[in-house]
């Protein structure tokens, strides 16, 4: 990853994430301050002695998912049965910085790679299947309070309709045949796309439940092999929850998802407008991101591939 992300990307450096870490807590003002390398696209973020974490919004108006957090983790965590971040506190803009920040504790683990398309995993993920299963099942059997339902900030595009993605997915199959170096079949992704508009449910908004929105590799901290934190709920949201089934095709090789599926217990439609919100969020990344992170890039096009193969068969 090098450079801007966004073309409104907010300036953030060591030096100011210094000031404003010192300048809310002076406590910790003798602790070391490093970026990290796997900074994700939505927060910069860098690591606060050995037992915190800053976590910055890169864009105008992060401050929406930091406050969500704050109003809702506490109220999710309780309910899963893997860590989550613990929220510290939460930081003012400042030094020039416009957003609100947080300071969450730092949780051990190791990001799962995300496999290649019909390549068996070493070792088996069957185990990561059934926790990644009980964590989306206890998310989507969360109660939604009323006051939840009310707030604005947890309607989010993923938890609409998938038909609701059509076009933007159909741009983004157009932009990515400019794209120089993608080896991927266009057309196949486009007819998996066209079929899965003709699902029964495609165009229905199901009953609305709890759901984390970002359930990627880069979200996931594992060890030994099992599940120990799901990070980010910046995609926290009340909708349609088939969109946290993603998952299956994005940490998963086919013998674990056949054991994630059938734990989640899913009925086929819905099993397969999971598998094409997986291909969407795929092609919408490689035009965004093509040049200014690879890394993911390469992994979506894993992805994509995976679904691709699933779908043949």
């Amino acid at each position: 990853m090098s450079g801007a992300l966004h073309h409104n990307e907010l300036k953030i450096d060591l030096p100011l994430v210094r000031a404003l870490v010192d300048g809310a807590h002076p406590d910790f003002a003798a602790l070391p301050l490093r970026q990290l390398e796997s900074s994700g696209s939505t927060s910069a973020l860098f690591r606060l002695g050995d037992d915190l974490l800053v976590r910055l919004p890169r864009q105008p108006g992060g401050s929406a998912e930091i406050d969500k957090e704050a109003i809702w983790l506490p109220l999710i965590a309780p309910s899963l049965p893997v860590a989550v971040p613990e929220i510290v506190a939460l930081g003012e803009p400042g030094f020039g910085y416009p957003e609100r920040w947080s300071l969450v504790r730092w949780l051990e683990g190791s990001v799962p790679s995300v496999p290649d398309a019909g390549v068996p995993s070493e070792p088996p993920r069957r185990e990561l299947a059934r926790d990644l299963a009980e964590v989306v099942t206890a998310i989507r059997e969360i109660d939604v309070p009323p006051d939840a339902q009310a707030d604005a900030a947890l309607r989010w595009y993923r938890g609409d309709p998938l038909a609701t993605r059509d076009a933007p997915t159909r741009d983004a199959i157009a932009a990515c045949r400019a794209l120089d170096g993608l080896t991927l079949d266009l057309d196949e992704v486009a007819w998996v796309w066209r079929e899965a508009m003709r699902l029964p449910d495609a165009h229905r908004a199901s009953s609305p439940r709890w759901y984390h929105g970002d359930l990627f590799a880069e979200n996931l901290l594992v060890r030994d092999g099992r599940l120990t934190a799901i990070l980010d709920f910046g995609g926290l949201g009340i909708g349609d929850p088939t969109i946290d089934l993603i998952v299956a095709w994005e940490v998963l090789d086919d013998a674990a998802r056949d054991v994630f599926r059938e734990a989640t217990r899913v009925d086929e439609s819905s099993w397969l407008r999971a598998r094409a919100w997986a291909l969407s969020l795929a092609i919408i990344t490689f035009p965004y991101y093509w040049r200014t992170m690879p890394d993911r890039c390469a992994s979506k096009l894993a992805v994509a591939n995976t679904v691709l193969a699933d779908a043949r068969h």
